[in-house]
């Protein structure tokens, strides 16, 4: 159905697509109980795959998915509707943040989160509900965040009192609060921005998110390290009384025998410790090696099957580390050269990337013999790049190259020139080698 109504010219794919949106969300208001819970399930598959397509439909969707909030009663059924904002939320992210589609949407989810008791499992699909809305709204949930945030903090804090004295928190400890609130501070951290701070500041999330990551639980700790990373792109200052501990236990996530069963902690870890990096720059030092030690494992036995996330975010966090102390990890360069760049070569264009060719640029800089023995492999990492934005890091790659063209003399540069596939070659005549 869905491809019908891709470009404007299909009249008739976008008059199919609204009778077929319509005829669904009548469903979802239909009385019977079973057929309201496979139109809600149905229409969340639809927004998965229309996406943007719902955007000038919003308000119709809205009315209709709050009308059945109010009226569901079984709570399977309600735990299908949040399901189905949050995923709507998803799909057209910041059109939501229009005061029209604010005024149906919020008032009914402010009152449920108000209706709801802090040891109710009714919360956690309301929780992740508003983790999808506030990443959607962005700054635009500035104005409902600070009850959000607080409330958070209250059920983390009342949560890890649980776990070692119930009577005195008054509930039984399910590890599941916590989680689900870790990952709405994430959603709330990336839609607000630096806009969290003034609510960081206020409050004791430094000391609970601490104690998140020492978790006993993988999933607590999952959650704990996605909110580290969050936290250290937008107000790393705040973390800064407790960053050596951070630090500490994050790479303590690395350097595990049970890598393979907590790999999505692993991976969490691997990028706060990226994210910190860049932010804290020379106060990363003293756990660089460490890390370095930990990472370099992981690239070498990539091709066993390893997670291909925890390989990428590797080869990132080890070249944000390379950029911040080149003096420290360029005299082992030679060791992880080759399984880094391969790496490198499998990352697609972005800012982290970038960041790792960075700390490429810096460790070649400070130990060019050190990539000597891998420079083929150097140059399909740099030829991996359909084009790198920053004019400043072209340039320095440019550098590179020419140095390495300079440094082997007597044929050694067309030895190795040799080696390299058509492809690469055309990729690399962009820098004038």
């Amino acid at each position: 159905m869905f491809h019908l109504f891709q470009d404007s010219g299909h009249q008739k794919g976008y008059e199919q697509f609204d009778a077929a949106l319509m005829g669904l969300l009548r469903r979802i208001l239909d009385t019977n109980k079973r057929v309201q819970e496979a139109a809600c399930s149905a229409f969340a598959t639809l927004e998965e795959e229309a996406a943007e397509e719902l955007a000038p439909r919003l308000e119709v969707i809205l009315q209709h998915l709050m009308c059945a909030f109010g009226k569901y009663q079984v709570r399977r059924n309600l735990r299908i509707v949040y399901d189905a904002i949050g995923t709507l939320a998803d799909a057209v992210g910041g059109e939501l943040n229009q005061p029209v589609y604010l005024e149906i949407l919020m008032p009914p989810l402010i009152a449920k989160w108000h209706q709801v008791p802090n040891s109710d499992k009714d919360l956690f699909p309301l929780l992740e509900c508003f983790t999808s809305i506030a990443q959607a709204l962005g700054t635009g949930f500035t104005q409902f965040a600070q009850p959000v945030f607080q409330r958070c903090i209250n059920i983390i804090q009342t949560q890890q009192l649980a776990k070692v004295d119930p009577v005195s928190a008054g509930v039984q400890y399910d590890k599941e609060f916590i989680v689900c609130s870790l990952d709405l501070l994430s959603g709330l951290t990336e839609g607000l921005g630096s806009g969290i701070e003034s609510l960081v500041s206020q409050s004791n999330l430094r000391d609970l998110l601490l104690q998140c990551c020492m978790d006993d639980a993988s999933d607590v700790r999952q959650s704990a390290f996605a909110l580290l990373g969050d936290l250290a792109r937008v107000c790393p200052v705040h973390l800064h009384p407790r960053l050596s501990e951070f630090l500490d236990i994050a790479a303590k996530q690395l350097n595990t025998p049970k890598l393979k069963e907590t790999i999505s902690v692993a991976n969490n870890a691997c990028w706060a410790i990226g994210e910190l990096a860049i932010k804290v720059r020379k106060e990363i030092s003293p756990i660089v090696m460490t890390v370095i030690s930990c990472l370099v494992p992981i690239l070498q036995h990539a091709e066993q099957g390893l997670n291909k996330s925890l390989v990428e975010n590797s080869a990132i966090t080890l070249g944000r580390l390379a950029w911040v102390c080149p003096d420290l990890v360029s005299p082992h360069m030679e060791h992880f050269m080759q399984s880094w760049c391969i790496a490198l070569s499998m990352i697609r264009d972005d800012i982290e990337k970038e960041d790792a060719f960075r700390g490429l640029c810096a460790m070649v800089r400070a130990n060019p013999s050190g990539a000597l023995s891998s420079l083929v492999f150097m140059c399909k990492a740099i030829a991996s790049w359909h084009e790198i934005r920053s004019e400043e890091l072209h340039n320095e790659v440019c550098q590179v190259l020419h140095g390495y063209k300079q440094m082997l003399r007597n044929g050694a540069w067309d030895q190795c020139m040799s080696a390299l596939e058509p492809p690469v070659k055309d990729k690399l005549s962009k820098y004038q080698v």
